[in-house]
């Protein structure tokens, strides 16, 4: 007999058909009526789920009596209760290393965006604004050469040092909890302080995962040891940044702006952060290219598959549970 799959989130055709091919697979559906109560209806009867985006925990998972695995079509799992799932012994899987480049590019064109006011020079220019040529009031800042400040020297994290270092001849610093000498040789970066990095770089970008020590990292004291001039960019996880602290550190000219993807309340329907001219907004798309979504979600089904066919997947978070 088949096992049953529940996905947790939106999934596509192609990655339904692919699950069918070994399981019985349930999509919520919103012409069906409420997804959180179709999910909570089909919850009992699955072995697998599938999804991004829904917090699971003891409260979510306590009728899902069959279950054995939750692949996460994401890197990131903060969304979900570890130690709950070690207790149950529940498998947690996730889809590192695939949207690594596509995170990157996002990452520097948030830099690129913040320092060179493209978004708010494009809105300025459509509504007509361009009337003569340009003087310092659209003035933005240089790239090139610049120091560029990594808070988390992962994968990610030197993927954009490295678009930095070879194409726009940035010295690189890093912070964080351990040396990475291989890629200080690569990139001739150096390992610092927070306070150090928070000092010396003129862009300031966050590349850590969200957890009990990372939250709040900067805050308003962190903010105004940065440059006047720096830019803070955030990739990683809204609660990494006191946002209501860079909202005030932004309106006083504490930092010259900030390039955002992730907030401390996803989606962001309303917010300060939308009257302010040095701050770029977008909608959490740092993996959100046609082919990195589609590898990611490969990456998801290989594990989900590998778990429930009794394989040990290739992406488990917590390997102890495996046996």
């Amino acid at each position: 007999m088949k096992k049953t799959v529940l996905a947790f989130s939106r999934i596509t055709a192609p990655m339904v058909e692919r699950l069918q091919q070994d399981f019985n697979v349930i999509v919520p559906n919103p012409k069906l009526g409420d997804i959180a109560a179709q999910f909570n209806d089909a919850l009992p009867e699955a072995h697998g789920l599938i999804g991004v985006g829904r917090k699971l925990g003891r409260a979510q998972l306590e009728n899902a009596a069959k279950l054995e695995v939750v692949s996460s079509v994401s890197v990131g799992y903060d969304n979900y209760d570890l130690a709950y799932f070690n207790e149950r012994g529940l498998a947690l899987t996730n889809t590192p290393d695939v949207l690594t480049e596509s995170t990157a590019d996002l990452g520097f064109a948030l830099i690129m965006s913040a320092a060179r006011r493209t978004a708010e020079l494009d809105a300025w220019t459509k509504a007509g604004q361009w009337q003569a040529t340009v003087g310092p009031a659209q003035f933005g800042s240089d790239v090139f050469g610049k120091t560029l400040g990594i808070v988390g020297l992962g994968n990610i994290g030197a993927a954009i040092a490295r678009r930095g270092r070879f194409g726009f001849n940035m010295p690189v610093i890093y912070a964080g909890n351990s040396r990475k000498e291989a890629l200080e040789q690569e990139l001739g970066a150096r390992h610092v302080s927070l306070e150090q990095l928070l000092a010396e770089a003129d862009f300031v970008c966050l590349v850590v995962p969200l957890s009990a020590q990372t939250k709040h990292l900067i805050g308003a004291e962190q903010l105004r040891q940065m440059k006047r001039s720096a830019f803070l960019i955030n990739i990683s996880r809204g609660p990494v940044v006191d946002e209501a602290a860079l909202v005030e550190a932004l309106q006083n000219g504490v930092i010259r702006g900030a390039g955002l993807d992730v907030y401390e309340k996803e989606p962001l329907t309303e917010s300060p952060l939308f009257a302010l001219s040095n701050a770029v907004t977008l909608p959490h798309v740092g993996s959100a290219t046609a082919e990195t979504r589609e590898a990611m979600a490969n990456r998801a089904i290989d594990n989900l598959r590998a778990a429930l066919l009794g394989e040990r997947p290739r992406d488990l978070v917590n390997p102890q549970v495996w046996k």
